[in-house]
């Protein structure tokens, strides 16, 4: 591997350090608190939590999806342009979306919130612009914005993951404290490998 390798490295390395730990600094929790609510709120009248998004965002809602679900709040990938082509069937009326787009603005996205708004389901809305119509059409907006993705070119969305990825791990932390998960509960949900024993102190 030649010099360059080694400094887009270095420069991936230090936007981490700087951006986001500037972005964690200017966190909102009032952001977490609304959505918190919001779901408290539809799961006390039945409802349930999806999490969608396009392209890479996509591929991290299928882990927050986990995530929620192994702490207390079951929660359903939802593809994000499959939605418009029938798998807004798993929705029923009353549940929450959660949609991930950087910017807020792609087609597909658009696309696939309004079809979710048709079938009566409300929207959290995860981006890195508070103006974006992802965050006009949401009913809460979470700011995930980050200044540069830390990458060749800076494109390839990098830092913008991580803060999308770091705002809705806030989220389910929330909500797993509301919830009061024990030990016991955790590990009848994750009874495989090393998560799925109790310590000596949790017994």
């Amino acid at each position: 591997m030649d010099a360059k390798c080694k400094e887009a490295y270095d420069v991936f390395l230090d936007t981490v350090k700087t951006d986001l730990s500037e972005f964690i600094d200017h966190m909102d929790y009032s952001e977490i608190e609304d959505a918190a609510d919001l779901i408290v709120e539809a799961q006390k009248q039945g409802g349930r939590v999806h999490i969608s998004g396009i392209g890479k965002p996509g591929h991290i809602s299928g882990y927050i999806a986990s995530l929620m679900s192994s702490t207390g709040n079951p929660a359903y990938f939802l593809h994000g342009t499959e939605a418009v082509h029938g798998s807004c069937g798993q929705l029923v009326r009353g549940d929450v979306v959660i949609f991930i787009s950087n910017s807020g603005e792609t087609a597909e996205m658009r696309s696939t919130v309004l079809a979710v708004k048709n079938n009566g389901c409300s929207v959290i809305g995860v981006s890195g612009n508070p103006d974006s119509w992802l965050a006009k059409e949401s009913a809460v907006h979470i700011f995930a914005g980050v200044k540069k993705e830390g990458g060749p070119m800076g494109r390839a969305p990098r830092m913008s993951i991580l803060a999308e990825t770091l705002v809705l791990q806030a989220l389910s932390v929330a909500l797993q404290a509301h919830k009061e998960v024990t030990p016991q509960q955790y590990v009848k949900w994750h009874p495989g490998g090393a998560l799925g024993k109790l310590r000596d102190d949790e017994k």
